[in-house]
């Protein structure tokens, strides 16, 4: 009954439980007097905090530079990770010339980029819209690269058998076959867009969500520094959703377990 119950709400209200079984649970402590709240104000303080921001058009201004800069950085990362990928997944030759290069670029901290991306691109929204699509890049790379290495070479031999060109072949076998795999490497791409984004507004970034992040922590306000995050949270999961959303009628030829729940 309980598990029938859970499938019939919404599936947003109950990934809402335990946030707000958190967040009534400090509420109550901090009141109590058993916490300070100095470090971690409590939800109703961050409450007031964010709406404060929001009253004076202060929050809506960094929303929508972290967004617009996500957002280029997304699609460049998204777009050349996807395009190599496919040429090294699908040519040997090119595997074996351009892969190395790229997997040990892979394991480069997004930080370590910085200094360097400053030189070439200066301060200003270039450095960092390239560093984002740098984060986003890799994951997508490796994911299109994996996924078509993984296409089952019988299915291959079954369109030769009936015909299909090289064309018809990557269309109606191997684009769907590594579709799945390619959007949730989208998905990856895009949170680590997000966490390489706070990296790329700490080059000389007068607005943005990292650069509240950093001003919180410079002027001592934990609780600007929660709702930064909160916020960073909210609009994360946001995109994520949007791309789930978007990417549901290409695939809605899959007969699989999770589509069945």
């Amino acid at each position: 009954m309980k598990t029938d119950a859970f499938r019939a709400a919404p599936v947003w209200i109950v990934g809402l439980i335990i946030p707000l079984i958190l967040a009534v649970t400090w509420e109550v402590t901090v009141a109590a007097g058993l916490a300070s709240g100095r470090l971690m104000p409590p939800p109703s303080r961050l409450f007031q905090s964010a709406v404060a921001l929001a009253a004076s058009g202060e929050l809506l201004v960094h929303i929508a530079a972290t967004m617009s800069r996500v957002a280029a950085g997304f699609a460049i990362g998204a777009a050349v990770g996807t395009l190599l990928g496919m040429l090294t997944g699908a040519s040997a030759a090119a595997r074996a010339l351009l892969d190395p290069s790229i997997q040990g670029l892979r394991s480069v901290p997004s930080l370590a980029w910085v200094p360097l991306f400053i030189l070439w691109f200066g301060i200003f929204e270039t450095s960092k819209v390239v560093l984002i699509a740098a984060g986003v890049f890799f994951p997508v790379y490796l994911g299109m690269l994996s996924a078509i290495q993984s296409v089952d070479r019988k299915l291959i031999e079954v369109g030769r058998v009936f015909g299909l060109s090289d064309s018809g072949i990557a269309l109606r076998i191997t684009w769907p076959a590594v579709l799945p795999v390619w959007i949730a490497s989208l998905r990856s791409g895009l949170g680590l867009g997000f966490m390489f984004l706070v990296a790329a507004e700490l080059m000389g970034a007068s607005e943005g969500l990292g650069y509240l992040l950093v001003d919180g922590q410079q002027m001592g306000r934990a609780d600007t520094i929660v709702v930064a995050i909160v916020v960073f949270a909210l609009l994360g999961k946001a995109c994520d959703s949007v791309l789930v959303l978007l990417s549901k009628p290409v695939l809605r030829w899959q007969d699989t377990v999770r589509a069945r729940l």
